[in-house]
C-alpha cells in the first residue's frame, strides 16, 4: 500500500500474528490512541530546556525519535503514522495530568482485555518490545487497508 522496509514489514506482520481478533483489533484502535495521548501528557511534566521562550520536554524528545522511526523504516505509512501521532501528542500536551493518566492506564487496560478476552495470546511486546512502535503504524496500515477499495 504505502510500502515500508522489508524489515518494517516483516515486523508488521508479525505484529498482526497476534492481533487476529476482530474484537482485539477495536480494543486497540482505541487502546494504542489513548496510550499516545497519555504518555504525551505524562512525558510532558518532565522539561528539559526552554527553546526560544518554549518548553522542551521528554514528550517532544520522544515523539520526535519515535516518528523519525516511523519515516526511516515504514515509508509512507511512516509518513501517516507520524502526523498522526504528532496529532495525539500535541492533544495529550493539552491535558491535565489526571486525564492523560487515565488515558494512559485505561488505554493499556483495553490493550491486555483485547488479549485476554478476544485474542487468548498475550502481548506482541511481551516477545519483542520494538513491538511497542510498531503497534501504532500497524493500526494505521489496518484502518488504511479497511478504507482502501477492494481489489
Amino acid at each position: 500500500m504505502l510500502g515500508a522496509t522489508a524489515s518494517m514489514q516483516a515486523r508488521l506482520d508479525e505484529y498482526g500474528t497476534f492481533h487476529r481478533a476482530f474484537g482485539n483489533e477495536i480494543c486497540h484502535a482505541f487502546g494504542i490512541p489513548s496510550i499516545v495521548a497519555g504518555a504525551a501528557t505524562l512525558l510532558g511534566l518532565v522539561p528539559l530546556v526552554n527553546v526560544g521562550g518554549a518548553p522542551l520536554t521528554l514528550a517532544e524528545v520522544v515523539s520526535g525519535a519515535i516518528i523519525v522511526f516511523y519515516l526511516v523504516s515504514a515509508r509512507g505509512l511512516g509518513l501517516v503514522t507520524s502526523v498522526l501521532m504528532a496529532a495525539l501528542v500535541a492533544l495529550g500536551r493539552t491535558l491535565p495530568a489526571a486525564a492523560g493518566a487515565v488515558l494512559f492506564f485505561g488505554g493499556w487496560a483495553l490493550q491486555f482485555a483485547g488479549h485476554a478476552v478476544y485474542e487468548k495470546r498475550s502481548p506482541a511486546f511481551l516477545r519483542n518490545l520494538l513491538h511497542l512502535l510498531v503497534g501504532p503504524a500497524w493500526l494505521v496500515e489496518r484502518a488504511l487497508a479497511r478504507l482502501s477499495p477492494a481489489r
